[in-house]
């Protein structure tokens, strides 16, 4: 597969941590709608199935928490979520927003499996109270733990006239 060129095209500076942490604050509250777009229908799959009186049921009695074919369903569609715009065009809607792209060193779009590797290790970067983004502070290239795992790079383009 051959890698495709995002534009524009040049030499661009790396994105601090705040700029980087306006964006996901952003993607952040797409995100949320997102899934609670996908719960929405998932129940009323599930009440199609099962009925509504049921349904009801199991949710009030508890039953229904933590969900493992729903927090699979929604894992699967975070990542879709993330994986389309980084292979695409290299930006969430938080990233254009904010005019931050990721990319390959050559400005070339990232792959599924970066986008996979990204994903992954950024959620372990929150699960470690924020040190996978903290690390960037510290870092010369202003890489993240994901930055740097999934052989990518965050950076700032500048506005496109229209």
């Amino acid at each position: 597969m051959s890698k495709h060129p995002l534009s524009p095209q040049g030499d661009f500076p790396a994105v601090g941590l705040g700029r980087r942490l306006a964006a996901i604050f952003y993607d952040f509250l797409l995100c949320t709608a997102l899934l609670i777009v996908t719960t929405f229908i998932y129940k009323l799959i599930m009440m199609s199935f099962i009925g509504e009186a049921k349904l009801r049921a199991l949710s009030e009695s508890g039953a229904l928490d933590g969900d493992p074919l729903l927090s699979t369903l929604l894992f699967f569609v975070l990542f879709a979520f993330f994986a389309k715009f980084w292979t695409h065009s290299g930006q969430t809607l938080g990233m254009q927003v904010w005019g931050v792209r990721v990319q390959n060193a050559d400005g070339s779009a990232i792959t599924l499996w970066q986008a996979l590797l990204r994903f992954i290790v950024s959620i372990a970067s929150w699960l470690c109270l924020g040190l996978g983004f903290i690390w960037s502070i510290f870092d010369k290239q202003k890489r993240t733990w994901h930055d740097m795992y999934s052989n990518s790079q965050l950076v700032r383009i500048p506005k496109q006239k229209k």
